[in-house]
């Protein structure tokens, strides 16, 4: 392919056109100016953050120095003692009855029971109807639960001495079922 003068005259002028063209519009400025902007905003995020994990590491120490004071004056809960197993053991040695053995408290209640004082049978059985009100008041129950349940009622029983059928039979057998 063979170019005439015209031809090379017209590449020419379209290459020094292109190449003025690209150093009028370079824009170096321009790109400095934001790259400077996003290093100034990403300066100030960072400084930002590392006042923020700062303030969160200082938090995370003051909870720890606290829980720590906690601890040296209430010993943690053992895992033996925190549920069934705790009661269980605790009714072994003669401290705490199982309050389970009552239609309607389950492990939870009777930890529930036990942190309201009430650690045997004879304690439930011995609670007056004001005082249950006020138990069930204290625990957040509906009123009269204790009543319509016969919570006292089992455990005045279960007081007197063990019983062959479980509780839940017993009081169905209260109820006529």
């Amino acid at each position: 392919m063979d170019f005439t003068i015209n031809e090379w005259a017209i590449v020419a002028l379209v290459f020094v056109l292109g190449w003025l063209l690209g150093l009028a519009s370079r824009s170096d400025r321009r790109w400095r100016r934001q790259y400077e902007q996003e290093r100034t905003a990403h300066d100030s995020l960072r400084r930002d953050h590392e006042v923020l994990q700062r303030d969160h590491d200082k938090r995370i120490a003051t909870a720890n120095t606290r829980i720590t004071d906690l601890e040296r004056h209430e010993p943690p809960v053992a895992a033996a003692t925190a549920g069934t197993v705790g009661t269980v053991a605790g009714a072994a040695s003669g401290h705490r009855d199982d309050l389970t053995r009552v239609d309607g408290i389950d492990a939870h209640e009777e930890n529930r029971l036990n942190d309201a004082g009430i650690h045997s049978y004879r304690d439930l059985a011995a609670l007056s109807g004001g005082g249950a009100a006020a138990l069930e008041g204290k625990l957040g129950y509906t009123q009269g639960r204790i009543d319509s349940q016969r919570w006292r009622e089992q455990a005045a029983r279960l007081a007197d001495g063990p019983t062959d059928l479980p509780p839940s039979r017993t009081a169905h057998a209260d109820r006529g079922i």
